[in-house]
This record gives C-alpha cells, structure tokens and sequence, in this order.
C-alpha cells in the first residue's frame, strides 16, 4: 500500500528510485517553482483581499482571513454556493506531479483553482503584476524597467507575454477551457476544478465546477490523478490507487475505462504514450476496453485528427517508440489511427509483419551487435532523424497500396501512405514531403542498392549498365533524392524487411547489402552530395557554349555536376570552362585523328585528356537525349531511316516525297534557338566513339533539316552534316548503310539556281553543300594509297568528278558568273581543295575548267567585283599544281586570262580609285603572278615549249604585262 501523504513536508528532496523501490513520497520544488508558487499564493491573496505571504516570506500553513470572492456570474459555469465562502485554493495537478515523482523535469504546469475559472483568475493575475513594484518583486522584470521597456531577451524574466484563451470543443472531446500563459520561463495552464455530467441523449458533457476528488476521478489515468496543493505543500491522491499504481508501474484509469474512454476517446492514445514513456503496464480491463468496437468508433469519428496526431508524435518521439507501436499493433487500434478520414481507402494494411518493422527500428536504434553499426550511425544520426524513422515505420504497412486518385483533373493521384500522414495523423508538410519522396523513389534506391552490392560482392561478374559504385553514379542518386534521402533509404529498407518472408537470414542480407551501399557512400565522401554547388553557372555554361542561356541549363548543370563528381580533384571552375568551349575545327581535327590512332593530344598527360574529354561527351550525350531529340520527335520520321539511324530495308514505292510542313516545328521557335546551337556543339565535340554511340539520335535532327522547306535550314543541316562526316568512321557509314541517303539529300540542291531562286539564298545553301560533299567522299571512300591505285576509274574518283561537274561546271554554267558573280564566287571558292583532292584525275577537267576561269579572267566588267576574279585566279593555280603533265597544252588559255586580267586591273588602278579598291586590285595582280610563277616552274622544263620567248613576245605586244612576267621570269 502506499505510504499514507497527508503529512508531506514542503520542500522534501525528491530522488528516483532504483528499480523495484518505491516511488518517493515527497516533492522538492527547484527555485523557479518556488517563486511561482509564492507569486501565485499571492496572487490568490489578493483576490480574497488578504496580505501577500511574500512581505514576510510566510509559510503556507500561516492562518489566512477569508473574504467571499465575487461571483462569476457572467460565466457559464456557475460556483457553488457552498465554495463562494471559501479562500482560494491552487493546486498543481497531473503530469507535473507524476513526474516529479519520478525525478523528472517539467517546464508544463497545469494549475487548478478551487472557485474561479481559469480566465478569471488569469485576469487578475495581470491586473495584479501590472501593480507598481510587483512584477520586480518577483523578478519578472529588471531594476528601472517596470515601465514594460525590458529588452526581453530573457524569456524567464517576462511579465505574463499574454493570456492565450484556448476554447472547449466538445464535439471533438476537447472538455476544458484553459487560460494559457508564460510566467518565469514555464508554461502554465489556468483552469478551475471540473465535474463532468454526461446525459443519455448527449455525448457531450455539462461542465459544472467540481470538487478534487470529483476532478481527480474524471481524469484519464490514476498516476495522472494526483495533485500538489500549494496552499500546504501536500500531494494529494484522490483516487487512492494513484501512488500504489506508480509503485506498481501499472496504467489504469480512475473510473470504469470504457466510460471513460467513451467521454473522452483521446485518452486511449494518452495512455499507450504513458505506458511506453514511463514502461508502464495498461491494466487488463484498460486494455479490453480500449479495444472495443464502439470505442474504436468513437476515436476516428469524434477526436480531431490533430489532436491525434498530437499524441502520435509525442509518442514516436518519446522514449520507446516501439512499445507504442506494438500496443497500437496488438490492441487492433492501427487501422482506426492510420487512416485518412476525408475519403474511404479500400486497401487493408497487411499488419502481419508489423511487428518485424518496429522491432527492426528499435534494434538498429539500439545498436545490437548482428545490425551493422554503420546503418544507424548513417541513417540515424539525430533526433529529428530517429523520429522520421519511426514515422516511417509507422506507415510501412500502407507502402503498398495502390495509388489514390486525385479529385483534381489533371493532377498526379496520391500515394495512400501520404495521405495517412497528411489527413490522418495531421503531419507538416515536411513528413508528408519525406512520405513521398520514399515512395516515389523507392524503386531506384532499391535497385541502386542491390546493383552497388552486386558489384561490390562480386566485381569479376560482367557489368550490364551503370557502374553503380561509382561516385557520380551514387553522388548524382543523393541528388535526385535530395536532403532527405537517408529517410529515404531508410523507409526502402524497412519496405524490403516488411515484404521479406524467409526470416532472420534474409534480413541480416538485408542490413549487409544497406551497409556496404552506406560504406560506398561514406568511402566517396558523397553523403551531403545533395548541396554541393556545381563549379559552372548556367551563365558560365552558356559562354561556354556560345549559346543563350535558357531552360536547357539546368539539366545540363546537372551533367556538369556528374563530370564534377567523376573527378573531385577539379575544383578550379576555368578548368570545366575550358573543357566545353568549341575548338577551332582543325583542332577537333587533330584530336579526333590522334583518338583514331591510339594516341593523345601533344602535350598532354593522357589522364588530363581524357578528364577534358569527359566533361564535353557527358553533356553531348544529355543534350541529344534531353534537349535536342524532343524539338525534333515531333516530326513525321525520315522514311529512310530506322529509329537506330540505319538505312531502311524498306522498297521505295516511286512516289515523290515533298517536304513536309515544319513551319510550327518546335526547333523553328525562337525560344529554343539554342537547340541549333547545342546541336553545333555537340557534333564538333563528339569524337569518331561519341559520334558512333550516339549515331541514332545525330542522324534525325541532321535529316531534317536537310529536308526542311526553307533553304536557310538546308544550309544548317549541310553544315552539321559536315561536321558529323569529319568525325564518322568509313566502317560505320558503310555499316548503316546513310552514305546513299545522304547523296540522296545533297545532289538536288545544286538545283536552287538563279533565277528561280535568290542569288544571296543559293550561294548561302551551296556553301555547305560543297563541305558536305567533301567529308562525304572522305567517309564513303577514303584516300587510297599509291600502291592501291589502279588504271580504272575508283569510286572515288568517280564522286570527285561528279562534284566537280555537277557543283561548278553545270550551275556556272546555267547561272552565268557575268550575271551571277556572287555565286560563281562561292561555287569557285571550293575548286582549289576538290582539285588537291582529285590530284592528277583532275586533267580530265581542263578542256572544261581552263575556258571557265579564262573567260571569267577576261571579262572586261571582271575588275568591277574582285572577288570572283582572285578565286578564278586561285583556281587556275590548282589546274597547274594538280594537271602540271598536260598545261603547256592549255597555257594559251590561260596565257590569255592572265594577261587580260592583268592589263584590265592595271587599266584600273590607273583611276582615282580609295586605299580599299587599291587593295582589292593589288590583291588580283598578286592571285595573277602567283600563277604565272607556277608556270614558271612547269613550263622551263618542257622541251617543245619556249617559254621565256613566249613571254618576251608578250611584253613587246604590251609593255604593261612586263609587271607580271618579268619578275617571275628572272
């Protein structure tokens, strides 16, 4: 029995007892509750009209006058005229005083007062301290700041900040009306002794004025059914059971339990979160009642969910969460708490593994030695996070329900687990966040994680895509998961617990395949992955890429991030600047030869080029995937082509294929001007094992273009054509079979001729046309050796010649350079580097070339654009440095567009011409000697030719052209 209280002394010293002694019969008050208790005597004094006991520091039991207090008439609950005579009596009452019973600190006091509501009293205790000297009485304010200007850093110091009236909602079994306040850093609760009187046709209670006993009984437990009487420093039991139980570690409720769950439903939670907070047992007939159908009901129907999720939090953040949950598990009380209340959930959580969830939460929190240490030291590192887990826990059961639709159209449906968070248990935004993060991302941590300990465990066994222990590959993951990923991977981890059924052996595979995944993590230092900053900007990236910035950024920051983590030893952000910016073309062409040949860039380490290598393939291979592909999907697809970039297999049915109509086409839309340029940098980046492994998503957007009604965009795909080709092997355009398709493409534009088309627009589109036939000849058939040269015509050359004669002698041809010198211009501009190319074959040419350049030369309206006449210059120089063997058979013709050319330009210059046309025409004369220079070189040596003769003659027929021979002749 307990020991009998009624002679407790003020201020007893309180000290826990070990285990299996009794609970202390004394309460020793600390120094803030000292004061409070005297500031609140005194406050009771003063409503009755006495003296402060604090003039004389008076003890409680010194004799008190009594004088009636007014009747609260206004209020509802009526004081009964047996109290209206009495003093004022206060007393600290439930928890406060079960646990300083127990040795433990509270900060929260509940206070009751024996006659006067808690709002009345909470009133004239403000109307008390605002009296002057009274609030530095007590120390609620400092020395010369009673004028309420105290700094109020110190909240223990403040004058009551304000009365906080919390309403009574009895529909919801929220009965008492309390007065809320601050007072010297503690938490207080105002409200008067209560006596409820329920009726057979309400649920809700009368709440009249009561006595303690009549308020003790009407509590939800006994242990919470004591009170300290701060009139005379006694503890008070009014239950009688309330001490015994405390001995006993037991939980019952002061009344019939089913009566007194049915007042107040609220109270079943309320006493499972004692039981696990205190390790306390529920009493048999507690527990029974607290299963009962009707009681149940009552729970969901008539608490307020946030008042449940109150009491849930409180318990999972507790000290032993997991006797909460097993007691909600075992008294069939999860599907009443876990549960959304705004719809009707058709799943049924499958409780019947459960119990291995929240056994496994308690086990790792707890660090027993068969769970790896690592899992817990990870994923459970602070209270915030060992709280999370047990949220998780708690809504594993609902992790595999189906999905629940959205009341709103067009919106995702809902995870079921979040809305048990969100509606049921009331939770912030946070956990409903961390809830759908879990599921959301569940299935690619659980496949990351058995990939990473498949590697791992066995690193012989071939690799079928990502390395997933690499540290992009795991940096990158914390990334999408974001700052809450080790919730996360905790609640996949548990999911996995939940849903194995092979027992013990099987979770121990569980907790060793999350360690070594946590290990990898750790060992890459990529924990807080989540906040690393990229060492480029989007601005910087746009630089980079000569390109605007826009929506692409961000994911192409992402692909930064990714080459950032792949080599931590970079910091410097110019070092990933440079990596992405665009090579000259002779560069990419060097570098893609050395790639060819097994070799590296001059200069540097292999290790440095291929980390500058990296960054640009990763971000070529997102833009075509994520950026560029989508603007162009959209299109009907090339009826050549295979969705791999192949040559279809597919007979051509003979119709004509007209250009469709792309004028609304997304890569058309200035906003996605980029796209174009991505696309640029992306082909003169790609070496000959990017482009091959990215070869089907190059080919489309390349295709189309081409195809595209408008010559401005043919000429754009001409040029990325150019630059796929200069980096395509020969082996895979033969492969895929493109080379014929891309022929196919080219050979008709050299129709967009004057005058049916626009001279500007024609000389823009051929080009690219004549750089696309090039690198196409180039890829198609590669230069043979010598050696390998036979007397026939090779394919080779047989393209070569087909450029010749349809790129420059059929268009100049039906586009006369006297009318059109712009585009012969152009079309010329191309001749010296396809004659290199044709080398010797060029010969057959010259009945066809040497007249064309000749005429052009000595055209008398020829000075009036020089352009063209430095290119047929320059032209006629590679007829001599290629077709050498047989130009003293032409030097006639050529003799004659030099020399007219030269006498013209001469005539000129003789005019009042300005410093730029002046350089104009020296530039013509210096094209002229070159080439009568390379005659030099040819023609001396031809024994039938008299050469230097011949030039005399020449210069004797006209003293001007001694300028053009004279100083190459000597």
């Amino acid at each position: 029995m307990a020991q009998d209280i009624s002679s407790v002394p003020f201020g007893a010293t309180i000290v826990e007892p070990p285990s299996g002694e009794a609970i202390p019969t004394t309460i020793k008050l600390t120094d803030v509750e000292k004061k409070l208790r005297i500031l609140l005597l005194d406050v009771a004094e003063f409503i009755d009209g006495m003296t402060p006991v604090s003039d004389s520091v008076k003890a409680p039991e010194d004799s008190l006058d009594e004088t009636p207090v007014p009747d609260p008439s206004n209020e509802d609950e009526k004081v009964k005229p047996e109290l209206a005579g009495q003093r004022i009596v206060l007393r600290f009452t439930g928890g406060w005083v079960r646990d300083k019973l127990l040795g433990v600190g509270s900060h929260d006091i509940d206070v009751a007062i024996n006659k006067m509501t808690g709002l009345e009293f909470g009133l004239k205790l403000k109307e008390y301290l605002e009296l002057p000297g009274h609030a530095q009485q007590y120390g609620l304010v400092p020395a010369g700041k009673e004028d309420g200007k105290s700094s109020g850093k110190d909240k223990s110091r403040k004058v009551a900040p304000g009365l906080y009236k919390i309403e009574a909602n009895p529909e919801k079994s929220k009965h008492l009306e309390t007065i809320t306040t601050n007072i010297l850093g503690l938490d207080i609760d105002f409200v008067n002794l209560r006596k409820e009187t329920y009726t057979e046709d309400s649920r809700n209670p009368q709440m009249e004025f009561g006595t303690p006993e009549e308020d003790a009984l009407r509590r939800d437990a006994t242990i919470n059914a004591m009170f300290y009487n701060l009139n005379t420093s006694k503890i008070e039991d009014f239950t009688r059971r309330g001490f015994e139980d405390m001995g006993r570690k037991i939980i019952r409720t002061p009344l019939d339990p089913y009566q007194t769950f049915k007042d107040d439903p609220l109270r079943v939670l309320r006493l499972i979160r004692f039981a696990s907070r205190l390790n306390y047992t529920i009493d048999d007939l507690s527990q029974n009642a607290m299963a009962n159908e009707e009681i149940l009901k009552a729970l969901k129907v008539k608490i307020s969910r946030e008042r449940v999720g109150i009491e849930i939090d409180k318990m999972l953040k507790g000290p032993d969460p997991c006797t909460a949950l097993r007691l909600i598990d075992s008294l069939g009380l999860y599907n009443t708490i876990f549960t959304d209340p705004t719809r009707e959930l058709e799943y049924n959580p499958n409780l019947e593994k459960f119990s291995e969830v929240y056994t496994a939460v308690r086990d790792i929190s707890q660090n027993i030695p068969d769970i790896p240490l690592i899992i817990s030291k990870t994923l459970l590192r602070n209270p915030d996070e060992q709280y999370l887990a047990w949220i998780c826990a708690s809504l594993i059961p609902w992790a595999d329900a189906p999905m629940v639709p959205n009341s709103k159209p067009n919106q995702r449906p809902h995870y079921a687990a979040t809305l048990v968070a969100r509606e049921g248990l009331k939770a912030p935004n946070r956990i409903s966040d961390v809830v759908t993060g879990s599921l959301r991302d569940a299935e690619e941590i659980g496949k990351l994680v058995d990939q990473c300990h498949r590697q791992i465990k066995w690193p012989t066994t071939n690799r079928v895509g990502l390395d997933a222990t690499a540290r992009d590959t795991l940096g990158m993951a914390i990334r999408r998961w974001g700052p809450t990923w080790r919730s996360q991977v905790w609640f996949t981890l548990l999911h996995e617990l939940f849903q194995e059924t092979l027992g013990s052996e099987s979770h121990q595979r569980i907790y060793e395949k999350y360690a070594i995944f946590l290990e990898q993590l750790t060992k890459h230092d990529v924990l807080d992955a989540y906040a690393f900053k990229p060492l480029l900007t989007g601005k910087d990236l746009a630089r980079a890429l000569n390109t605007d910035p826009g929506s692409w950024m961000k994911d192409a920051l992402d692909v930064v991030m990714e080459w950032q983590l792949a080599n931590p030893g970079i910091t410097d952000p110019s070092a990933a600047i440079e990596a992405v910016k665009v090579h000259k073309a002779e560069t990419l062409h060097k570098a893609a030869t050395a790639e060819q040949a097994g070799g590296a860039e001059k200069g540097a380490k292999p290790e440095e080029t291929k980390k500058n290598r990296e960054l640009p393939s990763r971000l070529a291979t997102h833009f075509l995937q994520l950026t560029i592909r989508p603007l162009f999907s959209q299109n009907k697809p090339h009826p050549t082509l295979t969705p791999a970039g192949h040559a279809s297999a597919l007979p051509k049915d003979g119709k004509a294929r007209f250009p469709e109509d792309t004028s609304d086409a997304p890569w058309k839309d200035p906003k996605q001007g980029h796209a174009i340029e991505l696309l640029r940098w992306v082909l003169s980046v790609l070496g000959t094992k990017g482009v091959e492994t990215n070869w089907g998503l190059l080919i489309p957007p390349i295709l189309k273009l081409m195809d595209d009604i408008s010559l401005k965009w043919k000429a754009v795909g001409c040029e990325m054509l150019t630059l796929l080709l200069k980096s395509t092997p020969p082996a895979l355009l033969k492969r895929t079979g493109l080379g014929n398709v891309f022929e196919e493409s080219l050979w008709p534009l050299f129709t967009y001729l004057p005058n049916l088309t626009e001279e500007k627009e024609s000389a823009a589109l051929l080009d690219e046309v004549f750089p696309a036939l090039r690198a196409l000849a180039d890829a198609m058939y590669p230069p043979s050796k010598p050696t390998d040269q036979t007397s026939s015509s090779t394919p080779r050359e047989k393209f070569l010649d087909k450029i010749l004669r349809e790129g420059i002698l059929a268009p100049t041809f039906h586009a006369p350079p006297s009318t059109y010198p712009h585009l012969a211009t152009i079309l010329l501009k191309h001749l010296p580097s396809l004659q290199q190319a044709m080398g010797i074959d060029s010969v057959k040419h010259l009945q066809s070339l040497i007249p064309l350049l000749a005429n052009i030369l000595s055209e008398p309206l020829a000075p009036a654009y020089p352009p063209l006449m430095v290119v047929a210059a320059k032209g006629a120089q590679g007829c001599v440095l290629n077709a050498w063997p047989r130009i003293s058979v032409h030097r006639g013709d050529i003799l004659k567009g030099l020399t007219v050319s030269w006498i013209r330009v001469e005539e000129e210059k003789a005019k009042e011409v300005d410093g730029e046309r002046q350089g104009e025409l020296e530039g013509i004369m210096k094209e002229l000697k070159t080439c009568v220079g390379m005659l030099d070189a040819v023609l001396n040596g031809v024994e039938d030719v008299k050469w230097e003769d011949e030039k005399r003659e020449l210069i004797g027929a006209d003293e001007r052209l001694r300028g053009l021979f004279e100083e190459n002749g000597e």
